[in-house]
């Protein structure tokens, strides 16, 4: 995660290890409610040793927290970048092997070809992410707002 990896610029070699560790910790928690409250209890311990930090995590950890909406069996998934890492790699490495095109369109059209081979990968062949999960929690967010 890049988030992750930027804390690791404001924090010396040494000595930081306990501080990442306990912002880790952070990613773990099921709500925002309960993350913002973790946050304010890092922010408290860390603030005067590691105030650039700090006042970074504060500002950015919503936006990296976006996953949090989801399904918590897809939070693993979807808190790394991973995926999207190895999407732009494949790109690159089949873009490499053309070299060039003739046109803007057919390079859109190796890339399209390209998303929907791995789309269908990751549907049908590894089931990176259950998407019932998903249709459950659209339902019981429903349920909630009729009832409310």
């Amino acid at each position: 995660m890049r988030f992750v990896r930027h804390a690791l610029d404001d924090l010396p070699r040494r000595g930081g290890d306990a501080c990442l560790a306990e912002r880790r910790w952070i990613y773990e928690r099921r709500t925002a409610a309960e993350a913002r409250q973790d946050l304010k209890a890092w922010l408290g311990r860390w603030q005067g040793r590691y105030g650039r930090l700090c006042q970074w995590v504060e500002e950015n950890l919503e936006e990296t927290r976006s996953f949090s909406a989801l399904p918590l069996a897809h939070h693993r998934h979807r808190k790394s970048t991973n995926m999207r890492e190895r999407l732009n790699e494949e790109i690159k490495r089949r873009t490499l092997l053309v070299r060039t095109f003739p046109d803007a369109a057919s390079g859109l059209r190796l890339l399209r070809a390209l998303a929907v081979e791995i789309h269908e990968d990751w549907i049908e062949a590894t089931r990176y992410l259950d998407m019932d999960l998903l249709r459950e929690q659209e339902k019981s967010r429903h349920r909630l707002a009729e009832a409310a």
